[in-house]
């Protein structure tokens, strides 16, 4: 028995070294031919195959990168200052809130259907974060595809409230940030309670609410007073309502109640009189938050045109860079 076994084990021993010796072979056989190929004289159309590879191989290396792990920003306006200020560029952590596909074409910014994974954590109250723009208050998809960074303010579930410019998260007063600001200077703002988000409520920049985020599994009850109020709210989760002037129809059956079908936060900018933000277009879903902002690496005024490369050198704010988000 002892023999057989010991006959067992050589020859086992035997294939895995056969394994090996075939791998190492292959191995070297493909070092020999690509030596060999590039000594050869690559024709035109092999060079042009060669460095289409090359580029191919590196935008999908960078779309990966860019959508699972980190991501550049450029901020656009002055909604955050001063937290961070128009012109700052940014790395952001694209894992912390569940890494992504990637959502656009690098370079040329044509958004792609993507796919959102679990991440370690969801939004946050105080957060700054960096979404896709979930469209205006009246159209169910944004006319371009456009990232915006605002701080979280309220999360699913949350009651928030403004009351003469201060902000309160279920009746507690959410403090300014040490580098937010208001426009003293600015009268307490009457005039666009009708641009403001939901329709209809008569809320303002700085009176406003209060209003419950939605969080998934909630129910919105119905009818012929407040149905506009949540019509684009549903039809972004993917389903047509309209009323014929007795009866809500929601996907065609009557209905007079709305099962939420997302996680929502209430987003707002640290520069709060100066923000297009959740008081105007509404609330932002959990799955549109890509990221965090980690720090900021270059930061210059983006009013000065690249070919003034003199200007635009002097236009570096040195103090800033290095600087991290909070």
């Amino acid at each position: 028995m002892k023999e057989k076994e010991n006959i067992s084990s050589e020859k086992q021993e035997t294939k895995v070294i056969g394994f090996f010796k075939k791998i190492w072979l292959w191995y070297r056989e493909r070092r020999k031919r690509i030596k060999e190929e590039k000594k050869k004289p690559k024709t035109f159309g092999e060079t042009v195959l060669s460095w289409a590879k090359t580029i191919i191989g590196a935008l999908i290396i960078v779309m990966l990168i860019n959508g699972f792990l980190v991501a550049s920003f450029v901020v656009p306006t002055g909604s955050m200052e001063n937290t961070v200020m128009t012109g700052d560029f940014l790395f952001v952590n694209k894992f912390i809130y569940g890494p992504t596909t990637p959502q656009i074409i690098p370079f040329l910014n044509i958004p792609l259907p993507y796919i959102k994974f679990p991440g370690p954590k969801t939004p946050q109250r105080g957060d700054v974060i960096v979404f896709v723009y979930p469209g205006d208050r009246d159209e169910v998809k944004p006319r371009e595809f456009q990232y915006y960074l605002k701080r979280c303010i309220a999360i699913a579930g949350d009651t928030l409230q403004i009351i003469n410019k201060k902000v309160y998260v279920n009746g507690i007063e959410y403090p300014l940030p040490p580098t937010g600001k208001y426009d003293y200077s600015e009268p307490l703002s009457p005039y666009n309670k009708w641009e403001t988000f939901p329709p209809g409520r008569g809320y303002t920049r700085d009176n406003y609410g209060p209003i419950r985020i939605p969080r998934k599994g909630d129910t919105l009850y119905l009818n012929a007073k407040n149905w506009r109020e949540w019509e684009y709210f549903i039809k972004k989760e993917g389903h047509d309502i309209f009323f014929d002037g007795s009866s809500i129809y929601i996907d065609g059956k009557p209905t007079n109640f709305y099962i939420v079908e997302r996680n929502y936060c209430f987003a707002m900018g640290d520069n709060r009189d100066h923000s297009s933000d959740s008081r105007y277009w509404g609330f932002v879903p959990y799955e549109n938050v890509v990221g965090a902002p980690l720090i900021i690496y270059m930061s210059w005024d983006t009013n000065i045109p690249l070919f003034n490369i003199v200007e635009k050198i002097k236009s570096i704010r040195w103090e800033r860079i290095g600087k991290t988000i909070h």
